[in-house]
């Protein structure tokens, strides 16, 4: 069985337990006549999604208790993999939220971490930099580069931490390998969405997704 998480610039695919990750057109294209069961945030591609008869959306079947009306199904999808921990998306966005015993507590969003540059960058020609990824954040920063870094990765490791309470971290994203490396008690794991999305299948079509 395959199943794709659509976002709003890659389709993530799951199949055989491994992910790949394409344009909307490249997944059309080699996935298209087979049957996928997805999750979509793309509402621009509903008319061709609809035309693939062979794909079934289940982005209605994935509820979470305790989740407000207007959340992410992607986000409602990585809360479902567990039944209790803050589970983390890291990519242009970094969206941070809490389960405990299958009910969802609340959650916040934050900008990624190219969204942060892009922020700097926008001030001033002066600040635009790359990120450095191995600042050391018990010094303070002598350099336009260092400052910068050492805001955007502070900030978002603090207020990470600062909801944790001892809970176990589950992230998934682009750079969430990164922001893994920079807390305690945190483990990436790319296939979480799919995780949620196995589990609401096997509720609503009584399948047995390996």
């Amino acid at each position: 069985m395959i199943l794709a998480d659509i976002g709003n610039t890659r389709v993530h695919i799951y199949q055989n337990g491994k992910v790949i990750h394409l344009s909307h057109r490249e997944a059309i294209n080699l996935y298209g006549d087979k049957r996928v069961y997805y999750i979509t945030v793309k509402r621009e591609l509903e008319k061709t999604l609809k035309s693939l008869k062979n794909w079934i959306d289940i982005s209605n079947k994935i509820t979470l208790k305790g989740a407000y009306e207007t959340m992410g199904v992607d986000r409602k999808a990585l809360c479902l993999s567990y039944s209790t921990g803050l589970f983390i998306s890291a990519g242009t966005a970094i969206t941070v939220d809490i389960v405990e015993d299958s009910i969802y507590k609340g959650g916040f969003l934050l900008l990624g971490l190219k969204e942060h540059l892009r922020g700097y960058a926008n001030i001033s020609p002066a600040l635009k930099s790359d990120l450095n990824r191995d600042i050391d954040l018990d010094k303070l920063p002598k350099s336009t580069r260092d400052g910068i870094s050492y805001s955007i990765i502070s900030s978002i490791k603090m207020v990470i931490e600062k909801h944790q309470n001892n809970k176990q971290i589950y992230i998934s994203g682009g750079d969430g390998k990164f922001i893994s490396s920079l807390l305690k008690n945190a483990i990436f794991d790319e296939t979480l969405i799919f995780k949620g999305m196995k589990k609401a299948i096997r509720v609503n079509f009584y399948v047995n997704i390996l």
